[in-house]
């Protein structure tokens, strides 16, 4: 999912419809996640795909900003990023597994990526239309959390484990998509 804005943007030379400031939020969802990458090798391939998603955004928000700036929508781009900034980060310090910095910017990625979406949804309900590309870029991030929860509830019966601070994330993250679900299969 975190390549079809790119790929729209790229495409149609154009990022009309696409919230620059969710980009913004997804990147530092992004960078504060994979913090891990200095710190702890998995594997190739995770290195690989956290590394891919880094790149992704952040060429994202540079088409956004810098070489398609022209076609922003900044008028309709207006959801003020305190209002999610402010809680998340004071979430993160106060509801953490434990008090270290890469832990509590690894809280901070969770808690930011289930707000993330919202000034694209804001951005569409200001404008009240959006792009065939743009809806089915939110329904593959919707399904995106559908998977995760598939993966909770499989990992809670198969290694009894069970992440509160993911759940309730996601549980919130789903509530924003489950808005988006309604208008996306009635329109």
């Amino acid at each position: 999912a975190t390549i079809i804005p790119l790929l729209k943007i790229q495409k149609s030379k154009s990022c009309a419809g696409i919230s620059g400031k969710s980009q913004i939020l997804f990147a530092l969802v992004f960078t504060t996640r994979y913090l891990d990458l200095f710190t702890t090798f998995i594997s190739v391939y995770n290195t690989v795909m956290k590394v891919i998603f880094l790149i992704c955004a952040y060429i994202t928000v540079y088409m956004i900003y810098v070489k398609f700036r022209k076609t922003f929508d900044s008028e309709n781009d207006s959801f003020r990023l305190e209002f999610l900034l402010v809680p998340v980060t004071g979430l993160s310090f106060l509801e953490n597994h434990s008090f270290t910095p890469l832990e509590i910017l690894w809280t901070f990625s969770i808690y930011l990526e289930s707000v993330a979406i919202l000034p694209q949804l804001f951005m569409i309900s200001k404008t009240g239309e959006a792009e065939t590309i743009t809806t089915h870029y939110l329904f593959f991030l919707g399904l995106y959390r559908a998977l995760y929860i598939a993966n909770w509830v499989w990992r809670y019966y198969t290694e009894d484990f069970y992440d509160q601070i993911a759940v309730v994330s996601g549980v919130v993250q789903t509530i924003f998509y489950c808005d988006f679900f309604y208008l996306y299969v009635t329109k």
